[in-house]
């Protein structure tokens, strides 16, 4: 449809270009006219969709700025430049400075919201309210659940090289990725009828980076956003290049029941664990639980009493005893 739009506007732009050229004597010269004024209109057209309102309003914003600061700097200067080289100081000064402030607002205007604009103007910072959601985080889903639960706010942007990498695995020939690409972009649905969510497909792309992570390091730089992830190697490459970084599976670590010493619980061992008769349990939350000497109650119930706690990248592991060797040793030090 797109294509057949724009073939449309060409012919109507060497119709038109024809017609007038043939009226003052030049058929062949209008149409050439006609030609490069459609192409002109077509390049103009493509680069207009690929402009976001924070792109313009940058842009506007930086422009104003621009000629704000040449007209001050005109000031001062009225009076020590002859009245002759005026117009042209004038002109140069405005020109240049007014192109400097409309690169720059186009620059920074990437993922600038109406919002953000009126957070920015009350001296918040737009950046502590932008979250980049990687693949991961969108497929894993907890996020939407964190989200609903009204824990999160503000603008979520998905860049359209994550969009296009959920659709690569969700047309996946392997059934497992299939359904997980599907889920991602389910998750994505879901969190875009939330309405205390701003979901944002962006189309800022690096084309000369190849790897996925990387270039959302560079747009989080970009913007100077936040991004949201359960991958354990962009979060330390991210953390090392400065952008913060908000880890789901660490939230998940933190809010999981304190756990201390001397606690008894109940559980259910179904494994052998490493060390030599061990046996393993896990909790609700999938903290794992050893059990020292537990091989013995492999498929049981058993009441075990913790004695120490290690948290690590990975997650959480609890160190038990059976509550009657606990016991045991417990009266066996006290005598």
């Amino acid at each position: 449809m797109l294509v057949l739009f724009r073939a449309i506007i060409l012919a109507v732009f060497l119709a038109g270009g024809f017609f007038i050229g043939r009226n003052y004597g030049s058929a062949v010269l209008g149409l050439g006219t006609g030609l490069v004024v459609g192409l002109a209109a077509l390049v103009f057209e493509y680069f207009i969709r690929r402009l976001t309102l924070g792109i313009i309003i940058g842009g506007l914003i930086g422009l104003s700025l621009g000629l704000l600061f040449a007209w001050l700097f005109l000031l001062p200067l009225s009076a020590i430049v002859p009245p002759e080289l005026e117009s042209l100081f004038k002109f140069m000064l405005s020109g240049l400075l007014g192109w400097a402030g409309l690169l720059i607002g186009l620059r920074k205007g990437h993922g600038l919201t109406i919002p953000g604009l009126f957070r920015i103007l009350r001296g918040e910072s737009q950046g502590e309210f932008t979250k980049l959601l990687d693949t991961s985080v969108i497929i894993d889903g907890r996020i939407a659940e964190v989200a609903d639960l009204g824990f999160l706010e503000g603008s979520f942007i998905v860049p359209q090289f994550i969009l296009q990498e959920l659709q690569h695995i969700a047309d996946s020939p392997d059934s497992l990725k299939r359904q997980r690409g599907r889920r991602g972009l389910d998750v994505l649905h879901r969190m875009q009828k939330m309405a205390h969510l701003d979901i944002r497909i962006v189309e800022e792309d690096f084309p000369k980076i190849k790897e996925v992570d990387s270039k959302l390091i560079a747009l989080a730089k970009t913007m100077g956003g936040k991004i949201i992830t359960n991958d354990f190697n962009l979060n330390k490459v991210a953390e090392l290049q400065g952008i913060p970084v908000l880890n789901i599976n660490e939230l998940a670590n933190v809010l999981k029941p304190v756990v201390l010493p001397g606690e008894t619980m109940s559980v259910f061992i179904i494994k052998e664990g490493k060390e030599a008769n061990q046996g393993v349990a896990y909790l609700d939350d999938g903290t794992m639980v050893v059990v020292d000497n537990g091989r013995r109650l492999i498929g049981k119930n058993a009441d075990v009493t913790v004695t120490s706690v290690l948290q690590t990248t990975a997650g959480r592991m609890i160190f038990t005893k059976t509550k009657e060797e606990y016991e045991r040793e417990e009266a066996r030090a006290a005598k």
